[in-house]
């Protein structure tokens, strides 16, 4: 596995369902970035908020980029296990890491990330607020 990724981060299991699948019975490539957004809201969870919380509080996190290397397909009905962490913060933005393997954590699937800008419902951008990048994580 990566050892550089950055800590504390989440493992998410996720069953390939057949609608996620092109006509190969291979998740289709759109597919992995909703995997990565599955993972970025179970982090922000496990820190102890949900993303609908994060919203109420006045912050939005829309994507201003997003990149996804594909190594080895997983296909239908497999499990696979998709890893995020936080790996910078800047001053009004952030960017995700991510990973997918298979089960056994045997074969990297794919890498990825996601850079997020800090707005505010007008969509003003807005440092980082402490009681956002403090959050406790309770993996």
């Amino acid at each position: 596995m990566h050892d550089q990724f950055p800590t504390p981060d989440i493992w998410m299991p996720h069953r390939v369902s057949y609608g996620e699948t092109d006509t190969m019975g291979v998740l289709y490539y759109a597919e992995y970035l909703h995997l990565f957004e599955r993972a970025r809201s179970e982090y922000v969870r496990r820190c102890g908020m949900s993303y609908a919380e994060v919203e109420k509080k006045g912050l939005i996190l829309p994507v201003r980029e997003a990149q996804c290397r594909y190594r080895s397909s997983a296909r239908y009905d497999d499990l696979v296990l998709v890893r995020a962490g936080i790996a910078e913060w800047g001053r009004a933005s952030m960017r995700f890491v991510y990973e997918i393997w298979n089960e056994d954590k045997t074969t990297l699937l794919a890498t990825g990330m996601t850079q997020h800008a800090l707005v505010n419902h007008e969509g003003r951008p807005v440092p980082v607020p402490d009681w956002f990048r403090n959050l406790t994580f309770t993996a």
